[in-house]
């Protein structure tokens, strides 16, 4: 909101359904026109992102993404109410994408993310040992991260 940027809202996020996550996505787009929107999403969100690329008939509405900590949902501790974010989707990208990692993220092994982002077909930036890349990271209002979404958006 600080920089006049619109939130998806999702309806559950304690046992967030892919599916329903998907279709809110898509509904947001259809606001916007072609090439518009820029999308930033984090943790589940990069999923999100991933799986509605290869399932919407929408991606033209897309011109890049800012993907921070992408979990790894198909680690063997992941809990329940995530196990319905597997497998995670694979493909390409359709639009300019970064993904920033971290390399102590909880979530998912500096190798696992680093895959992602090539199967996704982005640039990866890995920021050191932040965590999860999140309010605990330590980075304030994250100058660095505006300026990734900057390039991505020019």
């Amino acid at each position: 909101a600080l920089h006049g940027h619109r939130r998806v809202e999702q309806d559950d996020w304690l046992w967030p359904r892919r599916g329903d996550w998907m279709a809110r996505l898509d509904e947001v787009l259809q606001d916007v026109t072609a090439g518009g929107a820029v999308l930033v999403a984090h943790s589940l969100g990069c999923q999100l992102v991933a799986a509605w690329a290869a399932h919407s008939g929408h991606t033209n509405r897309v011109r890049a993404a800012l993907l921070v900590a992408p979990p790894d949902t198909e680690r063997e501790d992941m809990p329940p109410n995530l196990l319905p974010w597997r497998p995670i989707v694979r493909q390409r990208l359709p639009f300019a994408s970064t993904v920033v990692t971290s390399s102590d993220d909880p979530y998912g092994a500096p190798e696992r993310s680093a895959q992602m982002a090539r199967e996704w077909g982005a640039e990866r930036v890995d920021i050191g040992a932040r965590g999860h890349i999140n309010g605990e990271s330590g980075l304030g209002d994250w100058a660095a991260g505006r300026e990734l979404l900057e390039q991505l958006r020019h």
